[in-house]
Formats: C-alpha cells, sequence, structure tokens
C-alpha cells in the first residue's frame, strides 16, 4: 500500500518535473512563436503518449496482481478444504473406533454381570435349605 503511493508520487513528480522543464526549456530557447507552439504541442503529445503507456503498464500489472492473488486464494481455499476433509475422516476413524471399543466393553461388562448373578444364585442355591 505505500509503495503504491511512493511510486505514484514518484511517478506524478516525474511528469510534473518533465512538463515544468520541457515548457522552460521551450521558452528559453531562442525560437520563434509559431516553432515554439510547434515544440511545445510536440512535448505534450509526447508526454500524453508516456502517461498512456504508463496507464497501460500500470492496468497490466494490476491485472497480473489480481490473478495472481486470485490463484492464490483459490490455492489456500483447496489447501484448507483437503485439510478439513481430512480432519473429518480423521474424527470419523475415532468415533468409530470409540463406538467399538464401548460395544465391546459392553459385552464384557454384560458377560461380567450375567456370571456374576448366575455365580450368586449357584451359591445361594448351595447355601439354602431344601
Amino acid at each position: 500500500m505505500a509503495e503504491d503511493r511512493l511510486a505514484k508520487g514518484l511517478l506524478i513528480g516525474f511528469f510534473s518535473g518533465a512538463i515544468v522543464g520541457g515548457v522552460l526549456a521551450l521558452l528559453y530557447a531562442p525560437k520563434s512563436g509559431k516553432e515554439l507552439r510547434q515544440d511545445l504541442k510536440k512535448k505534450s503529445e509526447e508526454i500524453t503518449q508516456d502517461v498512456e503507456e504508463y496507464i497501460k503498464e500500470a492496468q497490466t500489472k494490476a491485472r497480473t496482481l489480481i490473478n495472481e492473488g486470485k490463484e492464490k486464494s483459490a490455492a489456500l481455499i483447496s489447501d484448507a478444504k483437503e485439510k478439513a476433509e481430512h480432519l473429518l475422516r480423521d474424527a470419523e476413524q475415532v468415533l468409530t473406533e470409540a463406538k467399538k471399543r464401548v460395544v465391546e466393553e459392553s459385552s464384557r461388562l454384560k458377560s461380567s454381570m450375567k456370571a456374576g448373578i448366575d455365580a450368586f444364585k449357584e451359591e445361594r442355591g448351595k447355601t439354602q435349605p431344601s
């Protein structure tokens, strides 16, 4: 941002100096009024061409910067999507494994409780008089 302002200021200064210098050189040159007007017209045409070339160059650079920005943002978005998908896959895998462990532990707990109840009933049946 600051570089753009500096470049713009330098460019304005350059063109202003060229115009003032050209006009002063023409005014102090020993020429007739007709020759002076022709020289002024020629100089103004040259300056106009220089300005047009600068504008074209600035537009080209602006387009290039915009396109580069678009490409970089598209790459960043693509990379972010890829990382998000990877994280989602990892999260799904962790969740699946956790569900599997819960089911396994639940099954073990049920088996342990059933064995405990069966053992309790068996012991109770042995200690009760018939």
